[in-house]
């Protein structure tokens, strides 16, 4: 018994072509069109194009006095105090912060709570009003004393000269944001499965080792896109210490254009600086994500 099938014969004429099978050969593909996003894309670049040629034909931006400006030695100095903030409070911030993760993180209710408390309050309050409180600290308490809690003191310290302007700065900013690192990091070990844990456990792994060789590494996938968010937004928000006279990049674009009247140039001096300081940190940010990927994605 054959399983093939062989076109019919015609007695009279012979075989007889087989039909096909369906009528795919005989349609007319005719491509998917999408006018509207076309003329979506046409505005779009139209309004593009328009914004640039303002930027370079329109007076108003005084691009000779922004190039003046643009590397002057007072900008850069204090770029690199806007830096040096950004760098202390991300350090100081996300070192507390993790002390306070894995304090609510514990089994003690009591530990657990004091940082809910600290979270709770930190991120409630203001963050100009943090840095104005930690600017005045020297009105509240004259001298911090260590000794015997409740107790006679062994030594003290004058907090007139021991907090300073750029100190409170550092001191607010990384007490504001270690309330933020906690929690992203909080949410980045939560994210990692119970079970890595339990199987190292059972291999019997030590704690530390566990945390540092298998929850964290996993945990940083989750930890940090949202920690360099917190990053970029503290680089940006440095800017507020304005109010404390400390020469950061919006303080002295501030400055020069009060004494010259040359508004719009020097805030595009500031804008540039922010735009250019921001992209260098998102390429790092790419970079180290990219680290941590390894072996979960392709």
């Amino acid at each position: 018994m054959s399983l093939t099938s062989d076109p019919p014969i015609d007695r009279a004429t012979g075989p007889r072509p087989a039909a096909p099978a369906d009528g795919h050969d005989t349609l007319t593909v005719v491509p998917l069109r999408h006018p509207w996003r076309w003329a979506a894309v046409a505005a779009t670049a139209v309004v593009l194009a328009q914004f640039l040629h303002g930027l370079i034909t329109n007076p108003g931006w005084e691009w000779d006095v922004f190039a003046e400006f643009f590397t002057a030695g007072t900008i850069l100095k204090a770029v690199w105090v806007t830096l040096r903030l950004t760098f202390y409070g991300t350090v100081l911030g996300f070192a507390l912060g993790i002390v306070l993760a894995f304090m609510r993180l514990s089994a003690s209710p009591f530990l657990s709570a004091v940082a809910h408390a600290y979270i709770w309050a930190f991120r409630s309050i203001p963050l100009i009003v943090q840095l104005l409180f930690w600017f005045n600290l020297a009105y509240l308490y004259k001298e911090l004393q260590f000794g015997v809690p409740f107790g006679p003191g062994f030594f003290s310290f004058d907090t007139m000269n021991l907090v300073g302007a750029m100190s409170a700065a550092v001191l607010g900013l990384a007490l504001h944001q270690a309330a933020y690192a906690a929690e992203i990091v909080r949410g980045g070990v939560l994210a990692v499965d119970t079970g890595q844990s339990e199987a190292a456990a059972a291999l019997g792994i030590p704690r530390h080792r566990q945390l540092r060789r298998i929850v964290l590494p996993q945990a940083m996938r989750s930890i940090l896109p949202n920690a360099a968010n917190e990053i970029i937004s503290l680089f940006k928000g440095t800017s507020i210490v304005s109010v404390m006279a400390i020469g950061e990049l919006f303080y002295q674009v501030q400055v020069v254009y009060g004494r010259n009247g040359r508004v719009v140039p020097l805030l595009m001096v500031a804008t540039v600086w922010y735009i250019l300081l921001t992209t260098v940190l998102s390429v790092l940010q790419h970079y180290v994500e990219r680290h941590y990927a390894k072996g979960a994605t392709r």
